[in-house]
């Protein structure tokens, strides 16, 4: 354990945050997303789990530390519901609470079709599935930059 450091985040995934750059892409996920297929196409290669989390308090772990992106209109995407694209559901919900909230403003958050979601999300740096059984709790969070202290 770390002092200061939220104890949902695993040495792997700090070593990813770490490791990302600007403009790099994280993809956090529910139980039922293809996150192993995903993940093979990823720039770190595998699923980094995080057993006993929902998204809220995953997303709220990972923000604690990694900054969004200001230099886009929206740092985070999401998938659509299948058939009723407009459509929000519980977990989205949830989510947009916890990003406003970590940010301390409202995040924009940017609705993509299925299939544009999953060629979105094997574009990332890293997947990390959550305990979380959605459904569509699926969110790509996009690095910012983290400036240095004056």
């Amino acid at each position: 354990m770390l002092k200061g450091i939220d104890p949902a985040l695993t040495a792997e995934l700090l070593m990813v945050l770490m490791s990302m750059g600007h403009g790099d892409d994280l993809l956090l996920c529910d139980v039922n997303h293809p996150a192993a297929s995903i993940a093979a196409d990823t720039t770190h290669g595998r699923v980094i789990d995080l057993a006993g989390c929902d998204l809220p308090r995953a997303g709220a772990a990972i923000l604690s530390l990694m900054p969004l992106d200001t230099f886009v209109p929206a740092p985070v995407k999401r998938m659509q519901v299948v058939g009723d694209p407009d459509r929000v559901v519980p977990v989205q919900e949830a989510f947009q609470e916890m990003l406003d909230a970590a940010a301390g403003r409202p995040v924009a958050v940017e609705a993509l079709e299925r299939f544009d979601f999953y060629a979105a999300a094997r574009r990332s740096f890293a997947v990390v599935r959550t305990s979380d059984w959605g459904p569509y709790g699926c969110f790509i969070l996009r690095k910012g930059v983290v400036e240095q202290p004056v």
